[in-house]
């Protein structure tokens, strides 16, 4: 992300009107690879390839906020192979981590890992440090420390419907294992932002809070996302594209700037939902509209996108998630042209 990109994004959480919207979309395996031309295991095992995907994105759109920007990652095995999760990488398909709780007992002798030397987190960050001064050359800037969320990472370990019956069966246990993730994390986290100093943001995934009722985001959420967002950087993004009506008026409360969701509430009743102060950054149907629309679908859906809201403070366009595979660069020229044509 440039200096100005990073301006920009930050006066759109602060609230301020902007003569013209930004765009801002999260890039990262499913969507670049396949789009800049090379297969994904290549993207993941060749630095000098990872790099050239994410300088030839910035370069061809540079108006647009690619967030995090130059994201050194290995799909969602990143951190359950810390915990040594099995990982398997197609070809050219999203890597997969394979559970390493089988059962709940399982987690009484799960180790807290180390992230400066366990399972991909090294080779994730030996990369940023690797290429930050070339990264640097181009005018971009690595501003967000990353990870998936403490809900999200125990779906992982343990499989969803199982993690999700022992929030209701063994809640004792359920709060052992994400206090374990958390603290990790804190500790994952602090490490990203000691190793590169110019990161000012942190940003996390998470799609199981969609999962919980309120009364259980409260209890097995609330404190810990709290936690791991109570830190002195300028940007704290939280990406949930899973339905969000039950946790979005805490999203203030968890202490984030910068929310990305996903398309079941729109950009007017999140608005509402979070008392209008965060900055809201969606929500174009990623699949049906941004990835197998034509261009012409796509700007109109844009318009649409962005007449229907009160006024333009606090909001990112982009799409409902992250990129989705196979969005051309000329539906990516249609939506830009889409915010343009709304004043």
């Amino acid at each position: 992300m440039t200096e100005q990109n990073w301006n920009t994004l930050l006066s759109v959480i602060q609230g301020d009107l902007l003569t013209h919207l930004p765009a801002g979309f999260i890039i990262d395996c499913p969507w670049l690879p396949n789009w800049a031309g090379v297969k994904m295991i290549d993207f993941f095992t060749n630095d000098e390839t990872w790099f050239q995907c994410h300088w030839r994105a910035a370069e061809s759109f540079p108006e647009v906020l690619f967030l995090p920007g130059y994201w050194s990652e290995f799909g969602m095995c990143t951190e359950p192979s810390a915990f040594g999760a099995r990982c398997s990488f197609p070809e050219n398909e999203f890597p997969h981590a394979h559970r390493v709780i089988y059962t709940n007992e399982d987690i009484d002798r799960l180790p807290r890992p180390n992230p400066k030397t366990d399972g991909l987190l090294p080779f994730m960050l030996k990369r940023l440090v690797k290429f930050r001064s070339r990264i640097e050359k181009t005018g971009q800037h690595l501003r967000f420390s990353v990870s998936r969320g403490p809900l999200n990472i125990a779906s992982y370990l343990m499989g969803t419907t199982e993690f999700l019956m022992l929030i209701m069966m063994e809640p004792e246990r359920a709060h052992r294992l994400i206090r374990l993730i958390t603290d990790f994390l804190i500790e994952w986290h602090d490490l990203q932002k000691t190793t590169i100093d110019s990161i000012d943001g942190i940003f996390m995934l998470d799609d199981l809070i969609g999962f919980l009722s309120r009364d259980q985001f409260i209890e097995f959420g609330l404190p810990y996302f709290k936690e791991l967002y109570d830190r002195p950087v300028s940007v704290k993004f939280l990406h949930n594209d899973a339905p969000c009506r039950e946790s979005a008026p805490l999203l203030s409360a968890m202490g984030i700037n910068l929310f990305n969701m996903g398309i079941d509430v729109s950009l007017n009743e999140l608005r509402s939902l979070t008392g209008n102060n965060i900055t809201l950054m969606g929500n174009l149907p990623p699949r049906d509209v941004l990835a197998a629309g034509t261009p012409d679908e796509v700007e109109r859906g844009t318009i649409a996108m962005l007449s229907g809201i009160q006024n333009s403070r606090r909001i990112l366009p982009s799409c409902g998630g992250g990129m989705p595979p196979e969005v051309s660069a000329e539906n990516i020229r249609a939506f830009l042209k889409g915010i343009a044509s709304v004043r």
